[in-house]
């Protein structure tokens, strides 16, 4: 990178800065920011505002995870998420205009905004979004970025002042900005302005993601900050749960993780904890689960069923509250140095553990809670050489001066995504529906899966449950085939689902079909049998196995009920940013939201709200959360008799335990 002069432009005003990027840029803004939580909204509002009001001017922003609170529908989930989104993202909470202008289909004809990845499900009825969506891999971002002719990137920092002058860190999001001002660089196009807007909040991380202040040619340092976007933490339910005690038994000791975000990663990492800290009942509940031994083989050629006594290295594009929890339990321990020869001491086991310097941790961006933004900052603080976060060429991806190392980094590898359906073939379908809309994008699991096949040893895990819910009722996520594809069949290798685990590397496709079958529902083993015969991919004489009969949700809760009622499963394995009423509001208002799906689950409603049954306890509390404790319109007493009705019907036996299976035939 060339040599730049210091600062010049400094502001604490938000609308003075945004005026003065107009006045230099002129009307017309091609804008670079980064994905999730490093967005400077209060910024990219005002530039928005601007162009909004002025049709000469324009705005282009390529991005990604544009990060919005839920926006609730009037009625209960109104009642329910008004005062809990208060509380949890602050009453001054600032969401980015532009994406609430784009869900609603209100976005200004001269602004376009060009995402490569969305908010899982939250776009996909806006024409805009859907038209303006990138397709791409996450390392070709920054390459196909430096094409687009960006004149500012705008991006939220951390900001330390010392003896040797101001510094900045890119904190949250090294991902893409150190890739992209390279790769402008290096094409020799103009580079654009970059504006760092500094919160006072965002943890300080060094190495990669620290750079001088002249990195930045303007620097925006408001005189009040909101407080940082922060993910609630979610309830598991046992589906889940049997999900993630099948994949924890994958993971080898002394190897490296990468896990995203979201309820099936949530139950990887729980069950990756009572591996560790209970492993007498996490074997049991493996066996309840796994009666067949099935998962038990595959564990014993690629994971393992002991304790992680040497411990995991984390290298993941997104590091989550997850790691945080790994680390605090003894798993995520494993160093790794950034030096050929150490790495290769150590591999061998020839390097002393006390050996200063390595890191346990690597990550090209950072999201969830603030517990996690404050483990972040203090582990920097105690031991700076913990986590090393970087840009996500270096993270997603083998090619390059790093190669060697990273595959020598990145022994035993377990790279686990979640994905939306998988055919019995073996592709997978992670963003896209059958009609082309986009759900959320690609991503880096593309790269992560592809990863897996050119490591040694190294294998991609992908997770989804069996079923889903529909508006026509329960759903099969194993198809026969499907009109997109995010990972091919020729990519194919370990499958999850909460019926055991499909390995599917270097199998024939009739052995893919079974391995497949072997974990699906068996509502619909029969139809998927089927169809694969029909196909000629199964033989005419196969007979599903009656052990696969057992896949249903009644079984696994029977299964999983004494380890749930140990509370070895708790609804919230994590904690919770729920208040013990809104836990118990909770089930009752999935229940209520699932039943109004169709006409089927209405009837079911509406005999529901004629006849109750009796109250439960909390009740009242609960009621009263709601703002129905006594209601005076026709409106609010339907939605207090509903609400009753939920109450009653989700209410457990058992106060540990998790509400109860779905009903089905």
């Amino acid at each position: 990178m060339i040599a730049r002069m210091p600062i010049e432009h400094r502001y604490v005003d938000t609308d003075a800065c945004a005026r003065h990027l107009a006045e230099e840029l002129g009307p017309h803004l091609r804008i670079a920011a980064p994905l999730g939580l490093g967005k400077p909204h209060g910024l990219l509002n005002a530039l928005y505002r601007r162009v909004a009001a002025d049709a000469a001017c324009s705005m282009r922003l390529y991005t990604a995870l544009s990060l919005t609170r839920p926006q609730p529908a009037p009625g209960l989930e109104q009642r329910f998420l008004g005062p809990f989104l208060e509380r949890h993202f602050g009453a001054d909470a600032v969401d980015p205009q532009y994406a609430l202008d784009q869900a609603r289909g209100a976005l200004p004809a001269n602004v376009e905004v060009h995402e490569f990845y969305m908010q899982s499900g939250a776009l996909l009825h806006s024409a805009s979004a859907q038209r303006s969506y990138i397709s791409q891999n996450y390392t070709h971002v920054a390459r196909d970025l430096a094409a687009q002719d960006i004149n500012l990137l705008v991006q939220l920092v951390a900001r330390r002042e010392g003896p040797d002058g101001v510094h900045y860190s890119l904190s949250c999001n090294p991902d893409l900005t150190l890739d992209f001002l390279r790769q402008v660089h290096q094409a020799g196009r103009p580079r654009p302005l970059c504006v760092a807007v500094v919160h006072p909040d965002l943890p300080y991380l060094g190495g990669d993601a620290e750079v001088a202040e002249a990195y930045f040619d303007m620097e925006l340092r408001p005189e009040h900050s909101p407080r940082l976007f922060a993910l609630p933490r979610l309830p598991l339910d046992l589906a889940e749960y049997a999900l993630g005690l099948h994949a924890s038994a994958l993971v080898r000791d002394g190897g490296c993780l990468q896990v995203g975000i979201g309820a099936l990663s949530d139950a990887l990492v729980k069950s990756l904890l009572l591996r560790q800290q209970d492993n007498t009942l996490w074997r049991r509940a493996l066996v309840a689960l796994d009666p067949g031994g099935a998962t038990h083989a595959l564990a014993g050629r690629l994971g393992g069923l002991a304790p992680l006594e040497t411990g995991l290295y984390g290298a993941s594009e997104m590091v989550m509250d997850g790691f945080m929890h790994l680390q605090r339990a003894g798993i995520l321990k494993r160093r790794s140095w950034d030096n050929l020869a150490l790495e290769r001491a150590a591999a061998a086991g020839r390097l002393d553990p006390s050996a200063p310097g390595g890191h346990y941790l690597r990550g090209a961006f950072f999201l969830g809670s603030r517990e996690l933004y404050d483990w972040l900052g203090a582990t920097e603080a105690a031991d700076p050489d913990a986590i090393d976060m970087c840009a996500v060429s270096n993270v997603n991806q083998l090619y390059g001066d790093h190669q060697a190392l990273a595959t020598l980094q990145r022994r035993g590898a377990r790279f686990f995504n979640t994905c939306m359906m998988a055919t019995l073939l073996g592709a997978a379908v992670s963003d896209t529906l059958e009609d082309g809309g986009v759900v959320s994008g690609v991503g880096g699991q593309y790269n992560f899966v592809a990863m897996a096949h050119e490591l040694p040893g190294g294998r991609s895990v992908l997770l989804l449950r069996a079923t889903r819910e529909s508006r026509g009722g329960i759903e099969s996520n194993i198809r026969w085939n499907y009109g997109q594809t995010t990972i091919p069949r020729h990519l194919r290798d370990l499958v999850v689902t909460e019926y055991g685990v499909a390995d599917l590397r270097g199998k024939s496709d009739s052995e893919c079909v079974e391995a497949m079958l072997s974990i699906a529902d068996a509502r619909f083993l029969d139809a998927l049998c089927a169809q694969a015969k029909a196909h000629g991919k199964l033989t005419a004489d196969f007979a599903v196995p009656a052990a696969w009969r057992r896949h249903h949700p009644r079984h696994l809760h029977e299964a999983l009920a004494p380890f749930r009622h140990k509370g070895l499963l708790p609804a919230f394995p994590f904690g919770s940013d729920f208040t013990a009423v809104e836990q118990r509001l909770l089930p009752a208002l999935e229940w209520l939201k699932a039943a109004s799906g169709n006409w089927r689950g209405r009837w079911r409603l509406l005999r529901a709200a004629i006849r109750p049954g009796e109250a439960v306890d909390g009740e009242a509390e609960a009621l009263a959360r709601m703002g129905l404790a006594g209601p005076l319109s026709l409106a609010d007493r339907l939605q207090r008799r509903l609400l009753q009705a939920a109450l009653r019907r989700m209410a457990p036996a058992d106060p540990a335990a998790l509400p109860a299976p779905p009903p089905g035939p």
